[in-house]
């Protein structure tokens, strides 16, 4: 029973909208930097069916997206030093809520991800094919039964992250009433920030507010333009340094009055020309600086120079 209730446990760790796997009377202060992994997009199954061209029902097969996982979960478990914590934002597995292959993807994700380091937490963002495009009470039940809250915040050496639900953003029809109750959360924990003088804030949610510029067109890929406004205004207000997205497949990013909105591409299937890898980000005493690697070069070479050189200096 006891190994079965430890590798629950590192898939539910964001319980009562923190993460447990922090201490927070002893992450308010910071500790000097440190680093962690965004990872995005795993999503166990896209790559079969984009292939066929059957995005609903050909996501059959996923022994291509197991071997990215396990090559993503091993050059992190390399790494030295060890990085804070490893978050994936979004679209963990391609089937959408009730669709035939949803469970088996799921679990075997969870046998990937189970042999990640044990100390380094794993940190989880839903994405639309987690909780569907359009999310009910039910999908999003069903979601953090298997990945812990839909949205919560946690402190790391005095750095505030904020986990959000960005399909609340995109579209929610079909649960208004927990829309809202992310939002009355978010202000709360905005206001927290204020108070306790947190070093950095920063966001991780599936889809990305814009791609390139704040003023782009909405379409699948970003935030509807009203709603977007609206977030970016309160995010840059907040101090809100950087939010951290996926769903893209591609690299991409850009600026709003010194918020960056940073768009990393797939551990699994690409849509451009990127290859499949993670995102370091070093949280430094003034900055976040954050490098797109891939797998390849993560596995065989780790971290580059400048980057360790940030983390050793001692503030």
């Amino acid at each position: 029973v006891g190994a079965m209730a430890a590798e629950g446990d590192a898939f539910l760790r964001a319980r009562g909208r923190t993460l447990t796997a922090f201490r927070q009377d002893d992450e308010y202060q910071w500790k000097g930097p440190f680093y962690f992994i965004q990872g995005a997009d795993p999503q166990f199954g896209l790559m079969k069916a984009w292939a066929v061209g059957d995005t609903n029902n050909g996501d059959d097969e996923w022994g291509e997206e197991i071997k990215l996982a396990e090559q993503a979960v091993q050059a992190i478990n390399k790494l030295n030093p060890k990085p804070k914590f490893f978050v994936l934002c979004g679209d963990l597995i391609h089937g959408m809520p009730g669709t035939q292959w949803r469970k088996d993807q799921e679990q075997d994700l969870k046998n990937v991800l189970k042999n990640t380091d044990q100390d380094i937490p794993l940190v989880f963002v839903s994405g639309n094919h987690d909780i569907g495009n359009t999310p009910t009470t039910e999908t999003i039940d069903n979601y953090c039964k298997n990945w812990g809250d839909d949205y919560f915040s946690f402190w790391v050496g005095g750095v505030f992250f904020l986990v959000l639900n960005s399909q609340l953003y995109f579209d929610s029809s079909k649960c208004p009433e927990l829309k809202q109750a992310q939002d009355v959360w978010l202000n709360e924990q905005l206001a927290v920030a204020e108070k306790q003088k947190c070093k950095h804030i920063i966001v991780f949610q599936h889809i990305p507010l814009f791609l390139r510029k704040p003023d782009e067109d909405h379409d699948y890929f970003n935030l509807e333009k009203s709603v977007r406004q609206e977030i970016m205004e309160k995010f840059h207000k907040a101090g809100i340094k950087a939010v951290f997205s996926g769903h893209y497949h591609r690299n991409a990013g850009g600026f709003y009055r010194g918020l960056e909105m940073v768009v990393s591409s797939a551990i699994g299937c690409q849509l451009g020309e990127d290859t499949h890898g993670l995102r370091v980000v070093v949280v430094t005493d003034e900055k976040i600086v954050h490098k797109y690697y891939s797998l390849n070069e993560l596995s065989s070479q780790g971290i580059e120079k400048e980057l360790l050189e940030m983390l050793a200096k001692q503030n």
